[in-house]
Formats: C-alpha cells, structure tokens, sequence
C-alpha cells in the first residue's frame, strides 16, 4: 500500500509547492510510483513547479467526484511513472467531502507508491481537508522568525490533532542570514519543536526551473536544491541519508 504525505506550511512564500515537487520528481526519478495533487483550491500553481503547466491535467474534483478513473490522471512527459491531478477552480474548498476524498485516496494507495498532497498554506478548511487522509506530514518552513513561529503553531495543531508522524523541512536556507543572526538550522528545529528531515538552500534555479517551465531535477540537476530534494526523497524511503547544508 502506498504512502499518503501532506506537504503543508504555516505561512506563505516558504516554496512549500516546489519542495512537494522536487520530492514527488526525485522519487519517480527512482522508477517509483508517484501520484501528486494540488489542493490548493482557486490559487493552484503545483504544474509549474513540475514541469507540466501545459499538460490538460484534470482536476481532482473531475476524478474524486466526477466519475473519471484515477487512470486518467495527467502522466508527466519526462517522469512516466509521474502523474498529477490539479486543483478545481469553480467549487469551494467546502464543498468536498472529506469521506470522498479520503475514499479517492485509498484506492489511490493501491496503485501509486506515494501521494503527495500540496496542501494550501496556513489551517484554513485546505489544511484539515488534507489532515484528515494523509499519513505523513512534511512541514515546510523558513528559518526566518515569523515563518518558524507558523511552522511551530502548526505543528501544535497537527499534535492536538492525534498526528505524530509530522517532520520539518527547512526551505531557502540562506547561509549568511544564519550567520549574521548567529544561528544554526538545529536553531530553528528547536524552536519548531519537530524533528528535520531536510534542510534545502536558497537556491535560483529553482525560479529559473519554473520560468523555463521545466522541474528543476531536470533543469538543473546538480544545484543545490535538486542535490536536496534527491537526499530528503532517500530519507523518506527509510535511506540513511544525513542531514547537512551540503
């Protein structure tokens, strides 16, 4: 059975949506199955960190709860074991049912290794929609103050909420502001409260990636964040990978 993870943030502008694709690319990159989904309903942008803003990907209200099989899922062109369902523009977060949903998802395990969810960022309805069906949660933030105070109040959230297999991924990590403000990624870990499962640079091409509308593990396969990505995708698959700013 395959593995459900959440991809969440508690502040915007943490690059949550291209870690969830970064991972998703690794992990198919390997020849595993690997399903990803945009939940973020109305402002959807998971396509463009992956590669495929010109692909006709259903969405995945079409499938859940318009009679399309999970079959016709959009199959990325350079990932075939890769496929995406986007997110509806014309309904509501409210207007999904969580048992659908959650049902979709079961049948999902059956046929991928693993589902990401891209959640939207912040504990709206998005948020406890995708809580209620994921396995795993990978929380994304910065080292910045207020993201790693989001990060930690979400974290509270998902613990009140019965989930302990929640992780941190530290995102656009930039070497001197740790620095200058004589702090440490172990720093930020601490004052999250969760433990880490990857630290990912500050890194251009990963804007550079989005605006050539290709995956960064394609663009540029050697930069930091793709070397990132492909060692966080190890560790989820129970690799022991280290965890460094390397």
């Amino acid at each position: 059975m395959g593995e459900v993870l959440a991809v969440l943030s508690g502040k915007g502008g943490t690059g949550k949506t291209s870690v969830c694709a970064g991972l998703a690319t690794a992990l198919a990159a390997e020849g595993l199955q690997v399903l990803c989904i945009d939940c973020d309903v109305g402002l959807r942008n998971l396509d463009i960190s992956l590669g495929m803003s010109d692909s006709s990907a259903l969405s995945f209200w079409e499938v859940f709860h318009g009679g399309y099989p999970l079959s016709a899922a959009a199959r990325h062109p350079l990932y075939p074991t890769l496929c995406f369902l986007t997110a509806p523009m014309n309904c509501s977060i409210g207007s999904i049912d969580p048992e659908v949903f959650r049902k979709a998802l079961s049948d999902a395990r059956r046929q991928f290794d693993y589902i990401f969810l891209d959640a939207p960022a912040g504990v709206d309805a998005g948020f406890h929609l995708v809580c209620v069906c994921a396995d795993r949660f990978l929380l994304v933030t910065g080292a910045g103050p207020a993201a790693v105070r989001d990060a930690a109040r979400v974290g509270d959230l998902l613990e009140l909420g019965g989930k302990t297999q929640v992780s941190l991924i530290v995102n656009r990590v930039d070497r001197s502001y740790l620095s200058q403000c004589s702090q440490t990624v172990d720093d930020v870990m601490d004052t999250a409260g969760l433990p880490l499962t990857g630290v990912v640079l500050e890194d251009p091409n990963v804007t550079l990636a989005a605006a050539f509308e290709k995956p960064l593990l394609k663009y540029a396969p050697r930069c930091d964040a793709a070397k990132a990505f492909r060692k966080i995708a190890r560790r989820l698959q129970g690799y022991p990978e280290p965890v460094s700013l390397r």
